[in-house]
């Protein structure tokens, strides 16, 4: 699996967040409940769907154990925020420096991902993680979190 670095621009999003942790994982609820509202968001710049990690403020990747909570967001990208339906939020992700890879496979196949870009990848690419959020980006080649086909780019936040 290779890593292309690079400067990504500030993202406007609008969506749904749950609080959640590795061993009690909620994400299928929470794109459940967005997929059946989506269409209430005005203002969309494209048709990619993003799920954003909101890690506690400083926490090393080593430390993320199963019981870490934090906040998982489905969203998509908007131009304005002028009008956020009932129920759902703002976030942005800020403009900077990731690196960017992409997952092959199903929804339950992606722990081999991130073990690999935080166990292999990170310790030996001579980057450190930023205190920023980390996202995927599931566009046209993401065919749903079931199918062997899928890809999904992934996202994770570095410092310059």
């Amino acid at each position: 699996m290779k890593a292309e670095i690079i400067e990504f621009e500030k993202l406007t999003l609008i969506g749904l967040k749950i609080t959640t942790s590795l061993s009690e994982d909620k994400t299928f609820n929470l794109w459940n409940s967005f997929m059946k509202r989506r269409g209430e968001i005005k203002n969309r710049i494209n048709d990619n769907y993003y799920s954003i990690q909101k890690y506690p403020e400083n926490l090393d990747m080593d430390s993320l154990t199963p019981i870490t909570v934090f906040e998982k967001w489905a969203a998509v990208a908007v131009n304005s925020i002028n009008e956020i339906p009932e129920g759902m939020e703002a976030i942005e992700i800020g403009a900077g420096k990731f690196a960017k890879f992409v997952h092959f496979g199903t929804a339950s196949d992606f722990y081999r991902t991130s073990q690999y870009i935080y166990g292999t990848w990170l310790p030996s690419s001579g980057h450190e993680l930023r205190n920023a959020h980390h996202f995927e980006i599931m566009d046209a080649n993401y065919k749903g979190p079931n199918d062997p086909d899928s890809e999904e780019d992934v996202f994770i936040p570095l410092k310059n």
